[in-house]
């Protein structure tokens, strides 16, 4: 049966199949990643807005990065710690349309920034001369409103088509929470026009940024082959390994979990699971470390913070 009156409507969560006897204990390391991605990004934040030498296209484009990270991780927060902390796993229908709206919004944002990212690596190599003048900091700020607009212009509509079906007695979601296909596929009607305007943003934004970033790659791979020196080649190379291993983060979970949608049919309810969480929450956890690791102006100043901090402390114990 479906309901014509969405007055109550509500979901039900999925949190680990099979594990639900130690969904407390589990809250431990999923709350250790929230606090790690919370506290990474802001401190990327914090790092390039205090020091004036960052003030580059490139840790501009990082903190959009981190911007999106730190809204990816809050759109995720409240349904994962009601599952895993409270055992709460309903959902009110309206709860459940903003959040996948803001899930999916992020997701979108976070593919567009890696795409502007391998943007300014292209331009980087490729006309160092022109690099200041070509992405200049009003530039940069018109390229961010142009993703934040494409961004939730493309998925105003999701809640509201959503809002319009009935849905069935049974409305279990696959996940610990909302994601548009998933709440789709409970409804009791007619979803092709819901699929394919869902299929539409799919390739117009996932799949056209993930063919420019390897189309950039592919050029700045040519111009860097064009360097006669060895030692150039490899600097040049250096540059790209973070946005690349942010790249990886982002993408393979995401195709991963695609494959098992068509391919895995017997693929367990956990392995899902897992893909989801992999996609939704390495990124914001290790996107922060990786650029500290192989980026030397973050480091140095990450460093410089924290030996202040512990200078300080000394001080405050000696008086």
């Amino acid at each position: 049966m479906a309901d014509s009156n969405h007055t109550g409507t509500s979901f039900f969560l999925t949190g680990l199949p099979g594990l639900e006897a130690v969904h407390r204990w589990l809250s431990i390391p999923l709350c250790a990643m929230y606090v790690a991605a919370l506290a990474g990004n802001s401190l990327i934040l914090w790092v390039v807005r205090s020091e004036p030498s960052l003030h580059q296209p490139m840790y501009y484009f990082l903190s959009m990065l981190a911007m999106t990270d730190l809204g990816l991780s809050a759109s995720t927060l409240p349904t994962m710690l009601s599952i895993y902390i409270l055992g709460v796993r309903e959902v009110a229908l309206d709860v459940c349309l903003a959040q996948l709206f803001f899930i999916h919004t992020f997701s979108i944002m976070e593919s567009s920034v890696l795409l502007a990212m391998a943007f300014d690596r292209f331009v980087a190599i490729s006309k160092p001369l022109h690099y200041g003048t070509m992405l200049t900091s009003p530039r940069i700020a018109r390229l961010g409103l142009a993703i934040v607009v494409r961004s939730i212009g493309l998925h105003i509509p999701a809640p509201i088509m959503l809002k319009q079906l009935p849905y069935c007695r049974t409305r279990l979601l696959s996940h610990s929470y909302c994601l548009h296909p998933d709440v789709m596929k409970l409804a009791c009607a007619d979803t092709h026009i819901n699929s394919v305007y869902g299929l539409f943003v799919v390739l117009s934004t996932l799949g056209v940024d993930s063919v420019l970033i390897v189309l950039s790659y592919g050029l700045i791979l040519q111009t860097v082959l064009s360097i006669a020196s060895k030692a150039e080649r490899l600097k040049a190379l250096n540059t790209c390994v973070s946005h690349i291993c942010a790249v990886l983060l982002f993408y393979t979970p995401m195709i991963g979990l695609s494959m098992i949608h068509r391919f895995g049919r017997r693929a367990s309810p956990s392995s899902h699971a897992l893909l989801s969480y992999l996609h939704f929450l390495t990124p914001p956890v290790l996107n922060p470390v990786v650029y500290t690791i192989k980026t030397r102006q973050i480091r140095l100043r990450m460093l410089h913070l924290f030996r202040s901090d512990g200078t300080n402390i000394r001080d405050a114990q000696d008086r």
